[in-house]
């Protein structure tokens, strides 16, 4: 806080009701005052005030309130008075001095400049400008990455990810809720896309030895400026997005790296019924049993070899086969086929897109 901005507030105050007041932070240290000399120096009954359980204390031509703001002891505010109605008028100040507060951490912290950036809060005309105020730099190499986590009311996980980057000047960690969490990455002049996947790599890894949670993490584009930062971010939502449809199995999931499944996204859901009734007859996938389907999929992960599937499943090579040409006589498709196993390939994600979009 700037304490500045406290003693203006102060000093406009003690002009308008005619008494002396001033306020300490958690240790008793007066840290703006209407009798100058005391700034800096601590106040003893406040400090005695502070171990008490009372938030509000009168004694002969003194009053001392405790000042919470978002449920945290923050300050103690000590009025000199033996006026009737200093009980209203030290509630009247606290008021003020909270309201101060509140403007000043909405104004002028980084942090949450960096938070109405991201969601796109603030004009675009403006960003510059209030950059300016908080000597953000406004041209700088940024990356954004979104950490989904199981959910929580802890802040645990927003608490690890600060401990990695704990450089405020460059980087920024946004809590959005018990879920969501931004970090704001400023690039260094060399750092490549496997550099970011390094970093993104290393919170995942922290966040399951350290708090034995899961998580995933979207990816952003990268942003060439503090305008783009938006842009950024919701890249990295897309991206989760996409990745939980198509790659659930992934939980690192790069917008510039989404491949088909960034297509199919796009496309009207009209479209794509369309396109999965052309490829199987009504029913026809229901039919395919979960062995059956867990065959197909590793088939595909060795790219249609079937002596590699077969030893990955710890199956015959014959008994591979037979499979194949089960899944023909169902589907009409032989997946030997680089033709028919990329219809088939692009099926299943349309399939599996349609039943998200219904959920």
């Amino acid at each position: 806080m700037a304490f500045k901005v406290f003693q203006s507030v102060v000093t406009r105050i003690r002009d308008t009701i005619g008494n002396d007041f001033g306020i300490t932070d958690g240790t008793g240290a007066v840290i703006a005052s209407t009798i100058e000399e005391e700034i800096g120096m601590i106040h003893d009954q406040c400090s005695d005030f502070l171990t008490s359980n009372a938030m509000y204390i009168e004694k002969p031509s003194l009053v001392m309130k405790k000042i919470e703001i978002n449920g945290r002891l923050d300050f103690v505010l000590y009025l000199v008075s033996d006026h009737p109605e200093r009980k209203k008028h030290a509630e009247l100040i606290a008021i003020s001095l909270e309201n101060a507060k509140l403007y000043y951490d909405e104004k002028y912290d980084r942090s949450n400049f960096m938070k109405n950036v991201l969601l796109g809060n603030i004009l675009p005309g403006d960003i510059t400008i209030r950059a300016k105020e908080l000597r953000v730099k406004s041209e700088s190499r940024r990356i954004v990455y979104l950490v989904r986590t199981e959910k929580t009311r802890e802040l645990y996980a927003y608490n690890i990810i600060q401990s990695l980057f704990p450089n405020n000047n460059k980087d920024y960690i946004i809590l959005l809720d018990d879920q969501n969490t931004v970090l704001v990455k400023e690039l260094k002049d060399r750092e490549d896309s496997e550099e970011v996947h390094k970093k993104a790599r290393i919170i995942i890894d922290t966040l399951n030895s350290e708090l034995m949670i899961k998580a995933s993490i979207g990816i952003g584009t990268e942003a060439e400026s503090l305008r783009d930062v938006a842009r950024s971010y919701k890249d990295a939502q897309t991206a989760l997005k996409i990745g939980q449809i198509f790659e659930s199995e992934k939980n690192i999931v790069d917008y510039n790296h989404l491949g088909i499944g960034r297509l199919i996204y796009q496309l009207p859901t009209t479209l794509c019924r369309l396109f999965l009734n052309e490829v199987f007859k009504e029913g026809v996938f229901e039919t395919i049993d979960s062995e059956t389907m867990m065959t197909i999929q590793k088939f595909f992960e060795n790219n249609l070899n079937v002596s590699e599937t077969s030893r990955q499943l710890f199956i015959h090579r014959n008994t591979l086969v037979y499979r194949l040409d089960k899944i023909q006589k169902i589907t009409g498709m032989d997946l030997r086929k680089f033709d028919d196993a990329i219809y088939f390939k692009v099926a299943m994600m349309v399939k599996r897109y349609l039943d998200e979009v219904s959920k």
